[in-house]
């Protein structure tokens, strides 16, 4: 039986959620009152009008069955089909970036740009958007948005020896942008567009209208394909042909998908370079010299915000390979532990034995810790396509060393493990892209659609703040709010302190990931969300939540990831394993 919340010295009380067993000594113990409000306030503006905002953002029930009826995915992919056959040869070819796919090598749709420029003996283009009113309509948190910024900065220095220009525009509105994107390949006299798929509703909705506009003057071809997840939606299957719902069936069929033919994980070649005359062009050599912008209005970040960014989250497709390389080859350490440069000297390679001695062949053991860097920590990379899924697992293949190529997907194994944690990303993928009303605030199941949930504002600030008075929640807010990334574990454990303590709505919490975290991405964000609210596929028991203290002992053994991010507790020591 939850206890419930009457007020704030209520939710900070010492006795709230306290085993019987634990002593108030312990590093686990809930912090002194007296000194929660030296913590700084969550990153993001206060929002005393959050509960209020909700309602905008959830669609009615009728509408989302509409949704769900005529999925937007498989509606685009019938406008791509039936695209115009034969256009004009023109005078370009253009790629279009988008903020999941921000990387130049294993990129679907621009190598099939580059491959048909140079087949049409035609120049390649790389076009990006910014689109503010739509970062706000989807939460899109500034640091996300100048993680955006730094990538393309480094694209475009690595285009520019190809010869190939990335030039960056920012529109408003966004209800336009179908219009602008045809206008621009007017004027350039590009007749082939190519882009890969974004599975939001809103996002699909835009490109089904300029595949609509496209076709009205008979004269752009656009190819809009697969690219963000391993297998697509729509392959994975029941036997009655429906969508998977649940985890581990789906896991189950999507596996031997990976040896389908065309391979699904085979890398996608690099552009090739244009010609330098491009450069002396008219219209094209103008475009080399557009700079990538340094902030976009309403998203700028606090300098020493930017500068901790910077430090945990180097841009560039450099950074991520190493990273995942040492996620492979490189044993875990404790000094790792927080907002510090992943990259940092004093790695040591798991040299005899990578496969298990590594971070990742202690994955299946230590990945639920939170005082060493037991994870990858390419979420970020992976949400915006600075590294690919599909490149993530031929490394483990690699690693596994199995001479047929085979992917090792075992429970048993820290590689199998990590696989399994990929394929969760095509799996809410699938979701949103099958289910669209989840992408519109409905719960997956639509028979929690009715829960009165509390709207306290000051419960809901303090758990943004990190001031609950429960220190493992305290610990990992305060990780977010200042690093712009938290350990899944601890993710599951805010998310459900918050709906099943708190009893405040899961999209609440949503938004403020979404607003907060430098890897927001819609699928994963709201199916975690979901899960922890069991409102979503393959959801935890409505009855089941999580225990703040036997989860941070679990997580924290030691106490040092508390005491990390909870100084009110530095000098409070755990007992340890």
């Amino acid at each position: 039986m939850r206890i419930p919340v009457r007020s704030a010295s209520a939710l900070m009380s010492p006795k709230r959620l306290r085993s019987p067993s634990e002593s108030p000594a312990r590093a686990h113990a809930t912090q002194s009152k007296s000194k929660l409000n030296e913590n700084p306030p969550s990153p993001t503006k206060r929002t005393k009008n959050d509960t209020k905002f909700l309602p905008n953002k959830i669609a009615s029930a009728e509408v989302a069955a509409k949704v769900d009826h005529d999925q937007p995915l498989f509606k685009l992919l019938d406008e791509v089909q039936h695209h115009v056959k034969n256009p004009t040869k023109g005078d370009g070819v253009v790629y279009w970036m988008r903020m999941q796919d921000m990387r130049i090598n294993d990129n679907t749709a621009l190598s099939l740009a580059s491959e048909h420029a140079q087949k049409a003996g035609l120049p390649l283009l790389v076009l990006f958007i910014l689109s503010p009113q739509d970062y706000v309509a989807h939460d899109r948190s500034a640091r996300r948005v100048d993680f955006t910024l730094r990538n393309l900065k480094s694209m475009q220095e690595s285009l520019s020896p190809l010869n190939i220009p990335l030039c960056t525009f920012l529109h408003t509105p966004r209800t336009t942008l179908p219009e602008r994107v045809i206008a621009l390949l007017s004027q350039w006299n590009a007749t082939h567009l190519f882009a890969n798929i974004e599975h939001e509703v809103d996002e699909l909705r835009r490109d089904i209208k300029v595949c609509q506009l496209a076709k009205k003057g008979e004269k752009v071809q656009c190819a809009f394909v697969h690219d963000k997840c391993i297998i697509p939606p729509g392959v994975v299957k029941t036997k009655e042909g429906r969508a998977y719902t649940v985890f581990s069936p789906f896991f189950r069929a999507w596996l031997p998908h990976l040896e389908d033919k065309p391979d699904p994980l085979a890398y996608r070649p690099a552009p090739q370079a244009n010609n330098e005359s491009i450069r002396s062009h008219d219209t094209y050599g103008k475009l080399f010299s557009m700079p990538v912008p340094e902030v976009v209005e309403g998203f700028e970040l606090a300098k020493d915000d930017a500068e901790q960014m910077r430090t945990c989250w180097a841009a560039g497709e450099d950074i991520a390979k190493e990273m995942l390389r040492r996620f492979l080859y490189t044993k875990s350490r404790s000094s790792q532990m927080g907002e510090v440069d992943p990259l940092a000297e004093g790695a040591k390679e798991a040299e005899k034995n990578p496969a298990k001695d590594s971070r990742i062949g202690k994955y299946n053991v230590a990945r639920d810790k939170v005082n060493a860097d037991t994870t990858s920590r390419l979420s970020p990379y992976l949400a915006a396509g600075v590294i690919s899924a599909r490149e993530c697992i031929r490394a483990t293949v690699v690693l596994y060393g199995n001479k047929n190529g085979k992917v090792d997907a075992s429970r048993e194994t820290g590689i199998g493990r990590w696989v399994q944690e990929v394929a969760w990303r095509d799996f809410y993928t699938h979701i949103v892209a099958n289910f669209p009303r989840v992408s519109m605030g409905r719960p997956f199941l639509e028979k929690f659609a009715d829960v009165k949930w509390e709207t306290n504002e000051e419960h809901l600030q303090a758990w943004k703040d990190g001031r609950t008075g429960v220190p493992i929640v305290d610990a990992a807010m305060r990780q977010a709010n200042t690093m712009g990334w938290m350990h899944n574990r601890v993710r599951m454990v805010t998310a459900m302190y918050l709906v099943k303590d708190l009893m405040i709505d899961w999209r609440l919490g949503e938004k403020y990931f979404m607003e907060t975290l430098i890897d927001g991405d819609l699928a994963s964000n709201n199916g975690g969300w979901q899960w922890s609210a069991s409102t979503g596929v393959d959801p935890a028991p409505y009855f089941r939540i999580f225990n703040p203290y036997t989860q941070s002992q679990k997580a924290d053994p030691t106490g040092e990831y508390i005491r990390h991010y909870v100084p009110e507790l530095s000098q409070v020591r755990g007992d340890g394993p």
